[in-house]
């Protein structure tokens, strides 16, 4: 796939070399030629000078041919505009913003335009981990009825296996954070002390698998 960056700061270099290891093509547009020293010498894609919104400087870049477009730069109107611009004037469908002002994201979150704001996700992280209680959504399918969510557990099911925590719950598990990393959980994998459980559910039924997950298992074996 080809894709466009706009911005080359840290977060748009480090973006660019990443996606090129993976094999795809990259272009990465800014404004500041001196910015692209930060792609280093070995980074095979487009360097283009301009400003990220104007269609001609994308067109330089290769939007008519992407798959995706980021948008990375420091200015929060920069990146919505130029962000729209390749959604609504190029028809790329896979667009998204890094937004600063956490509360203007969630406004283009909701146009349509999935955004990354660093600071709120930070934020809510961290209270999460400091306030558990019932399901933070991550991801949920176009009609909203199923919901991926990490969901706050009972320490109660610790030693416990999954298959005993979904055949309560009705859910199913789609994987742990165990010390910080992804784990793909088995029905014999046994919850431990500090797992995050993240869970594929049907949206209405979100408060019955919370107060199923606060009230602990059943008795009986595990």
């Amino acid at each position: 796939m080809h894709i466009v960056i706009m911005g080359c700061g840290r977060v748009g270099a480090a973006l660019a070399q990443a996606l090129e290891q993976q094999g795809h093509t990259v272009a990465v547009v800014d404004q500041d030629p001196t910015a692209f020293r930060r792609l280093g010498s070995g980074f095979g894609g487009r360097r283009v000078t301009g400003v990220g919104f104007d269609q001609d400087t994308l067109r330089e870049a290769g939007i008519e041919e992407a798959g995706a477009f980021a948008a990375v730069s420091s200015g929060d109107n920069s990146n919505i505009i130029a962000a729209r611009v390749a959604r609504e004037m190029f028809g790329i469908e896979n667009v998204a913003a890094r937004i600063y002002d956490p509360r203007r994201a969630e406004v283009y979150q909701r146009l349509g335009i999935p955004t990354v704001a660093t600071v709120s996700w930070t934020a809510d992280q961290m209270l999460r981990r400091l306030l558990p209680s019932g399901a933070e959504p991550l991801w949920r399918d176009p009609s909203g009825g199923v919901q991926l969510a990490e969901v706050h557990t009972s320490t109660s099911w610790i030693g416990h296996k999954i298959s005993k925590l979904q055949e309560e719950t009705g859910v199913r598990v789609a994987f742990l954070t165990r010390l910080g990393e992804a784990v793909l959980p088995t029905s014999q994998t046994v919850l431990q002390e500090g797992d995050l459980v993240h869970v594929m559910m049907r949206t209405d039924e979100v408060e019955k698998v919370e107060a199923a997950f606060a009230q602990g298992p059943e008795e009986g074996g595990n």
